[in-house]
C-alpha cells in the first residue's frame, strides 16, 4: 500500500484557506446540560452541503468529481474500512476485557492517515503519540500482529511489550507510537536530521494531537528543524478536544497551524474529514522537503467518533455536535465518489467490507491462540548488546 504515490493537479494553498477555521468559532452550543465552546470546524471551502449517502443518511460528502484515479479512491476505501472495522472490533474486546491497559481508537481520523501514505514514497518515515493502531494498518503492517500486540501477545509487533500506545514497525517506515505527550516531536525532527545526513532523500512525517503543541519540546523541535531545513511534516491532527477540554478553553491560539508561522515554517490548514485535501498538502510539504527546502506545519482539522480513550465517556460535548461530524465521514465521501464515478459497484464495496470484516475475525482468533512472551523476554531489547551483564537478584 505505502508504495503507492499518485499525482493530481497542483492545488495551491489560497488566502481565504488560511482563515477557514475561524469561520464556526463564534459559535456555542447548548444541549442536555453540555455547553461546546468554539470547536474547529473541519468543513472547508470546496466540501458539498449534506446530501443523501449509500446508506440513506443525511452526509455531508465531498464534491463526486474524481481528482485522483479509480485506484486511488478504491485503495483509500480499503485502507479506512480496515481501520475504521478493526478500530471498531478493539473496542469491542476492550469492553470484554480481552485488551487492558489504555486504548486510544482512530475512528473517525481515517483520512489523516490514509492521505499520508498515498502521498509519501516507501521508505518514508512515521512517528505518532499513542492514538496509533491505523499508522501501521495503512503502512501495510498485518492486522494480525497489531491486534496481537493489543492482546500482549509475542507475535505482536511490539513483541507484545508495547500494548495499545506503543506499536512499532520499522520494516514498513513506523518509528513507533509514543506515550509521552509531545515526545516524538523532538524525535521525529531527530530521525529527518538521519535521513538528511545520511543523505537517503526521504524524509519523517510527525504527526501530534492539539494537546502537544503546550509542550516546550514542539518549539525547540521546530526551530531546530528551520535552522537545520531538515526533510520533516509536523501534522496536528487537531480533533478538537486533546483529552477532554475543547482547543478554545486551552489556547488563545485556536488556529493551531499559526504556530509554525512564529518560526518562518510554512504552515497551512487542511480538511482532514477529506482524504483528497490531505493527500494534496502532505505532497507538497513532501515536494518542499525533498528539495531541501524543509519542514512544514499542517494542521488537519479532524473529529475522533468516540472519546479520548475507551475509558472516556465524552460527556464534554453534545450529541448534536457528533452527529454533525458524524454526517462528513471521510468513508462515506470516498464511498460518495466512487460511486458516482462509477469506479465500483455497491457489490464490489460490499466484498471489500466482508473481506476486510474476515481479515480482522482472522487477526483476533490469531491474537486468542498466541502465546504471552516468555519472562526471559523482560531482557531482551533493551540494549543493543546482546549479552548486556544484567545483575539478577
Amino acid at each position: 500500500m505505502a508504495d503507492t504515490k499518485v499525482k493530481a493537479a497542483s492545488k495551491k494553498p489560497t488566502a481565504s484557506k488560511a482563515t477557514n477555521g475561524s469561520a464556526a468559532k463564534a459559535a456555542k452550543g447548548k444541549s442536555n446540560g453540555v455547553t461546546t465552546v468554539a470547536q474547529p470546524d473541519p468543513v472547508m471551502p470546496g466540501t458539498d452541503k449534506p446530501t443523501a449517502a449509500a446508506s440513506g443518511s443525511a452526509t455531508t460528502v465531498p464534491a463526486s468529481t474524481a481528482t485522483f484515479p479509480k485506484e486511488t479512491y478504491l485503495q483509500w476505501y480499503e485502507q479506512m474500512q480496515l481501520m475504521r472495522k478493526f478500530e471498531d472490533k478493539a473496542g469491542q474486546l476492550y469492553g470484554q476485557q480481552k485488551i487492558k491497559g489504555f486504548c486510544h481508537l482512530y475512528i473517525g481520523q481515517e483520512a489523516c492517515v490514509a492521505g499520508q501514505v498515498s502521498a509519501l514514497e516507501k521508505g518514508d518515515k512515521y512517528i505518532t503519540a499513542y492514538r496509533d493502531h491505523a499508522h501501521p494498518l495503512a503502512l501495510g503492517t498485518s492486522p494480525n500482529a497489531v491486534m496481537a500486540e493489543l492482546f500482549a501477545k509475542a507475535t505482536g509487533c511490539s513483541k507484545g511489550k508495547g500494548g495499545s500506545m506503543h506499536m512499532f514497525d520499522k520494516e514498513v517506515g513506523f518509528m513507533g507510537g509514543h506515550g509521552i505527550v509531545g515526545g516524538q516531536v523532538p524525535m521525529g525532527a531527530g530521525i529527518a536530521f538521519a535521513e538528511k545526513y545520511n543523505k537517503t532523500g526521504k524524509l519523517c512525517i510527525c504527526s501530534m494531537g492539539d494537546g502537544a503543541v503546550r509542550q516546550g519540546a514542539l518549539h525547540e523541535a521546530f526551530n531546530m528543524a528551520m535552522l537545520w531545513k531538515l526533510p520533516v511534516i509536523f501534522v496536528i491532527e487537531n480533533n478538537g478536544y486533546a483529552m477532554g477540554t475543547s482547543v478554545a478553553r486551552t489556547s488563545n491560539v485556536t488556529d493551531l497551524y499559526k504556530i509554525g508561522l512564529s518560526y518562518d515554517m510554512p504552515s497551512e490548514p487542511v480538511n482532514g474529514m477529506r482524504v483528497e485535501d490531505v493527500h494534496e498538502a502532505v505532497a507538497r510539504a513532501a515536494e518542499r522537503a525533498r528539495a531541501g527546502e524543509g519542514p512544514t506545519l499542517l494542521e488537519f482539522k479532524t473529529y475522533r467518533y468516540k472519546g479520548h480513550s475507551m475509558s472516556d465517556p465524552a460527556k464534554y460535548r453534545t450529541k448534536e455536535e457528533l452527529e454533525d461530524y458524524r454526517h462528513r465521514d471521510a468513508i462515506e465521501g470516498v464511498r460518495h465518489t466512487i460511486l458516482t464515478n462509477n469506479f465500483a459497484t455497491e457489490a464490489d464495496l460490499e466484498a471489500i467490507d466482508e473481506r476486510i470484516k474476515a481479515a480482522v475475525q482472522e487477526s483476533v482468533e490469531f491474537a486468542e491462540n498466541s502465546p504471552y512472551p516468555t519472562p526471559d523476554e523482560l531482557y531482551k531489547d533493551v540494549y543493543v548488546q546482546a549479552d548486556y551483564p544484567y545483575i539478577h537478584d
